[in-house]
């Protein structure tokens, strides 16, 4: 009996370590799930993909003895699709012509005129946004109503999963993971930082202006990297100072980063006198827009993943990470142990500032200006993304690897609520709601609450013993 107990207390703790380390994953992958189900819907590939499907079915050599004709419209990927049909037709022996591409007027001038001249065509392939033109003017034209008219097949395939639209939910979280990783430090150490928002404005609008002095549009790669360094190291210096608060004058947390907060939306007012700033050169948005040609994957979504991936290493094989842990689960205990407390705050505080204002140089390279209004509510955001991915708010526990798959998990709800058109405000109320069973999880995780039923149910069956008890010696005294 005690070995099955002992061995059910063993899979129940093997358990719970399994749900803490890869809950979120495994929520993380449900979500892409539901998304992926509630998204599906009739896809028409385009370009080379077209023209691949369109003959995957076909045998080539049953087409050398037909003349076909290949219709489309002016558009690149009309044109692309037109020329990999001709190429291999071609090369098929069939009797085609190059690809008529027109508006619908010069389409149906071009068979009209085909039709006067008593050309025989056996075949009009077409795409699909150009099938509907074909057809309607084939069923008003007697010469041509015989004629065999094939767009590429269709296909059923999850919007969530287009490559676009992944490569659109990395490419948008970019910013607020970036500034999660710091804020994951902050809440470890049981803080907080409001100004985080704010500090995306001051960074964007002070590179900005400093890309501008320094030559605007013309500017060098040297003056824009000077000028991302001045804005990062700004907002960097703000952070330091909120963690000089914080340590040096025991100013709690949330009112500290909330003075700064103001503080850095004011200066991106004064500094951008309130207007966007727009004079930048076109190679700004590398950081932002571009996408590495090998890996073919955006910029600022490699810049992430590095930078996590850095951060991973420091808050789990570093003498600094586990100085950020030790402050986080017991302050007192760790300055006891000879950790230097007030240093470790000051330094993730620092630290939050300085993703922060990379997070503003991002933003700024993505919309290729600085303004003052960016940034708003991002604050809320990147706590929710550290909240969601586990990071305890009484400080102490905590992983970096966490906070992204939570960061993640707020992209993958918003985006699929976009494509499955749900309203903005419910989708107010459904990121509210999920930010809320994200602490009320923790608070559960932190106060024990299994663990006290139990306790209540012994309770009760003593009091029930008591009153048992009670009533029996009434009826001896009665007897």
């Amino acid at each position: 009996m005690t070995t099955n107990h002992v061995n059910s207390q063993t899979r129940s703790s093997g358990l719970r370590r399994l749900l803490s380390d890869y809950g979120m994953a495994v929520v993380l992958i449900l979500l892409c799930l539901l998304f992926s189900i509630l998204t599906v819907s009739e896809r028409h590939p385009t370009g080379v993909s077209a023209a691949r499907s369109l003959f995957e079915e076909t045998d080539l050599s049953s087409m050398a003895a037909r003349e076909v004709l290949i219709v489309i419209q002016a558009s690149t990927e009309d044109s692309v699709f037109g020329h990999a049909v001709y190429m291999r037709l071609l090369a098929a022996g069939c009797d085609v012509e190059k690809p008529m591409s027109g508006t619908p007027e010069e389409i149906r001038t071009w068979l009209e005129g085909l039709a006067a001249a008593g050309r025989q065509s056996d075949l009009i392939i077409t795409s699909h946004a150009c099938f509907p033109v074909v057809e309607s003017i084939r069923s008003q034209m007697a010469g041509l109503s015989a004629i065999e008219v094939r767009e590429p097949p269709s296909y059923r395939w999850p919007t969530f999963l287009l490559a676009e639209n992944l490569k659109n939910v990395a490419n948008q979280i970019t910013v607020i993971a970036i500034i999660a990783i710091g804020m994951t430090m902050v809440i470890i150490t049981a803080g907080i930082d409001l100004s985080v928002g704010s500090l995306i404005a001051l960074s964007a609008v002070v590179v900005a202006w400093l890309v501008g002095q320094m030559g605007g549009n013309q500017a060098t790669t040297g003056a824009m990297i000077v000028a991302v360094l001045g804005g990062t190291l700004l907002c960097g210096t703000i952070g330091a100072f909120s963690g000089l608060m914080v340590t040096r004058f025991s100013i709690p947390p949330f009112i500290a980063t909330l003075a700064m907060m103001q503080v850095a939306a004011g200066l991106a007012y004064i500094v951008s006198q309130g207007r966007p700033i727009y004079q930048l050169p076109d190679n700004f948005i590398w950081l932002g827009r571009g996408v590495d040609p090998v890996l073919h994957v955006p910029n600022a979504v490699i810049l992430m993943l590095v930078l996590y991936a850095v951060a991973h290493i420091v808050m789990t094989r570093t003498t600094f990470g586990r100085y950020v842990y030790a402050v986080g689960g017991n302050r007192e205990a760790a300055r006891l142990a000879g950790i230097r407390v007030n240093l470790v705050l000051f330094a993730v505080y620092a630290i939050c500032g300085l993703l922060a204002g990379l997070g503003g140089v991002v933003m700024a390279s993505q919309l290729k200006s600085g303004a003052p209004t960016y940034g708003l509510t991002y604050e809320l955001y990147v706590i929710a993304a550290v909240v969601v991915g586990g990071t305890s708010l009484m400080g102490g526990e905590g992983r970096i690897l966490g906070t992204l798959i939570g960061a993640f998990i707020i992209a993958v709800i918003q985006n699929g609520m976009n494509l499955t058109n749900v309203e903005s405000y419910t989708q107010k109320v459904i990121l509210g709601l999920v930010i809320l069973a994200a602490v009320l999880v923790d608070r559960l995780k932190q106060t024990g609450f299994k663990a006290k039923i139990p306790k209540l149910n012994k309770d009760a069956q003593s009091e029930r013993r008591t009153q048992v008890r009670l009533a029996d010696k009434g009826e001896g005294n009665a007897t």
